[in-house]
């Protein structure tokens, strides 16, 4: 297990830089001026705008830049927002709360659902629910989160006005944001009202978001299930009187949740990556929205730090996936 968690921190070091690499090119490739952007484009000198550039290390090469950035990482410096001037670090732990709380509940969502989905399906192959169960699958991992967001909204908010249309809590009211998730910190107030008012925002969101990953979870339930339906030993359970639920449960879902839990691990950038599209539509004051408001503001500094803090993110998550894997999986430690 030493060996294999050896292997897998060894890898991280050039992901990291392929990743700040390849995200720093990006984000100067994007059209426009962060320093026009922060000072207007009108009414200021050809000398003033050299300063601004000056000062922010604009004038330099790519190739310059880029190592400059690399020695402030090292240092721990992810930089200051172009506009706000405030730390990227301090603002990326200002929105990400709300981010990681409606991609929890998106997974827990999809969890939920595409699991049992996946069990029953499998168990009654060839049925009504297995074909509506691979139909749904096939749509709900089709769909753009845009569209469906929108679509969403459309039905569920404007139509038949279920739930609200964007933001985390109604204005009516006030919670002190203690822990930063906002349904915690409604649910400590003991304001009941805030708590149904931010549950209520969070719902069509979170369905939205996690329809994606129910679809793949469902999906890679029911396959691994089959396979590992068709084991001896399952058979060999059977044989000898054991309860449908208890084979089916103890004795296939376990070692069919392998490969699942692989595919949860890919799920979080798929959440992190959907959550951009579905905090613009909802106006969720996230990471996504924070990211997308910098890219039109041409923030470089923040467009950096955010990507980077996100992508470090998903390669601890996948890390602990394989560690996870191998201790599901013994074959693997040897």
């Amino acid at each position: 297990m030493f060996r294999l968690l050896a292997r897998r921190l060894a890898l991280i070091i050039p992901t990291f830089v392929g990743v700040t690499l390849l995200g720093f090119l990006l984000i100067h490739s994007i059209p426009g001026d962060p320093v026009e952007v922060r000072v207007g484009e009108r009414g200021i000198s050809p000398e003033r705008l050299a300063y601004f550039r000056h000062e922010l290390g604009l004038d330099q090469p790519l190739w310059k830049q880029f190592i400059d950035y690399q020695g402030q990482l090292l240092h721990g410096n992810l930089g200051r927002s172009v506009v706000t001037q405030e730390s990227v670090w301090t603002e990326f732990k200002t929105f990400f709360p709300a981010t990681l709380e409606l991609a929890a509940c998106a997974l827990l969502f999809a969890v939920v659902l595409g699991l049992p989905l996946g069990v029953m399906a499998a168990v009654r192959r060839g049925s009504a629910l297995d074909y509506g169960l691979i139909g749904l699958s096939v749509t709900g991992a089709s769909m753009p989160i845009f569209w469906w967001g929108l679509m969403a909204v459309l039905i569920f908010s404007v139509a038949l006005g279920w739930t609200p249309v964007s933001g985390r809590i109604d204005d009516l009211y006030y919670v002190e944001p203690w822990s930063g998730f906002l349904l915690v910190d409604s649910w400590w107030s003991d304001d009941a009202g805030a708590f149904r008012s931010a549950l209520r925002h969070l719902i069509l969101p979170a369905i939205v978001l996690g329809t994606i990953p129910l679809a793949t979870i469902a999906r890679m339930t029911r396959s691994a299930m089959l396979e590992v339906l068709g084991e001896d030993y399952v058979r060999t359970a059977r044989a000898k009187g054991l309860a449908p639920g208890r084979v089916v449960v103890v004795h296939a879902l376990r070692n069919a949740l392998i490969p699942v839990v692989t595919v949860l691990g890919l799920q979080v950038g798929a959440l992190l990556g959907g959550a951009i599209l579905t905090e613009t539509v909802f106006a969720w004051p996230g990471v996504g929205h924070w990211l997308v408001e910098s890219v039109q503001r041409r923030d470089y500094n923040v467009l950096q730090g955010g990507t980077l803090l996100i992508a470090v993110l998903v390669m601890l998550v996948n890390l602990g996936v394989d560690v996870l894997y191998g201790v599901l999986n013994p074959r693997l430690r040897h």
